[in-house]
């Protein structure tokens, strides 16, 4: 399918660019990955042939190498994004302003497809800052390069996921699960692997060309029924404690102090919407892709987490 063909990957270091570089890499693509840490991304190289994956230094917030690492490229996809706020990386400048750049460098390199990968939830009159940026970007995309693809998936789940993960730990540490808001958010949990073929597909299809698809998987949990897979999968007995938004709101403000805060306000104010696709929008039915279930992946990173470990259950068996 991609044989032969150099695409770049802007993000391709992070939990999903990873994913989608490995199964590029497998099916005969050059990758080039645009990251920001070069050193940390080297590991990509052992997905394919000598010189088949190449990491190479991007700084988007700066603009710097965007148009080198395009060179040659005949396709391109954008991941780029963060949770958080911390020195330069700022919403509007890595997931409002960026985007726009990338393609409009994307454009002029003569890449024949783009892809940019948003969020479900991209708002621009979200109380958000994160909604409000990756609409921004959403909209930079498709002014600089009206063929794109859009694509916006909800909570992406998988083996290195900072979401099913993050709750494992918690219910290994302190045995204690918060349900922000009583719970009662909604999130429809998309694989990994769904979302790198959905990107796939996009690059390989005319149909998709200039449309916006929405990613989620086949059900949709509140978040104390998320708490609650999590506690299955990691045999933990927890407690599980209602937190009202403003007192979210107010430990958040104390936990932004950290160098990876655990919860910012902006995270408490998206929590306060459902993250799941929206009725009517295009979606990976529409891709020609059946969406992967929760509980078809989580026994496979989450038991790590169970009391005396991943075998565990081997042994008492």
């Amino acid at each position: 399918m991609f044989r032969g063909k150099k695409i770049t990957v802007f993000g391709g270091s992070g939990f999903i660019g990873r994913n989608i570089v490995r199964e590029l890499a497998q099916q005969g693509a050059w990758v080039t990955v645009g990251c920001r840490d070069v050193e940390g991304a080297k590991h990509l190289k052992v997905q394919g042939v000598v010189g088949q994956v190449t990491p190479v230094h991007v700084d988007v917030t700066k603009g710097d190498n965007i148009a080198a690492a395009l060179q040659g490229a005949d396709m391109a996809i954008n991941l780029c994004g963060i949770l958080f706020e911390s020195g330069r990386n700022r919403f509007d400048a890595v997931q409002g302003t960026a985007p726009g750049v990338i393609a409009a460098e994307a454009a002029k390199a003569g890449v024949s497809k783009f892809v940019h990968v948003s969020a479900i939830g991209a708002d621009a009159n979200s109380a958000s800052r994160y909604a409000r940026s990756k609409a921004a970007g959403e909209a930079a995309v498709k002014s600089a390069f009206p063929t794109a693809t859009i694509l916006r998936p909800s909570v992406v789940f998988g083996p290195d996921d900072d979401f099913f993960n993050r709750f494992g730990a918690m219910a290994e540490a302190i045995s204690i699960l918060p349900l922000i808001g009583g719970g009662r958010t909604k999130f429809q949990p998309v694989y990994v692997d769904d979302v790198a073929r959905a990107a796939f597909v996009a690059l390989t299809s005319d149909t998709a060309e200039g449309k916006t698809y929405e990613l989620g998987g086949p059900t949709i949990y509140t978040l104390k029924e998320v708490m609650e897979l999590v506690v299955a999968q990691t045999a933990r007995k927890c407690r599980m404690v209602e937190i009202p938004f403003w007192l979210a709101s107010l430990k958040a403000t104390f936990l932004e102090l950290l160098p990876t805060p655990p919860l910012t306000r902006d995270q408490v104010i998206l929590l306060k919407s459902d993250n799941v696709v929206s009725e009517g929008a295009a979606t990976l039915a529409d891709l020609g892709i059946k969406p992967t279930a929760c509980e078809a992946i989580l026994p496979t990173y989450l038991d790590r987490f169970r009391p005396g470990g991943r075998y565990n259950r081997f042994r008492a068996a």
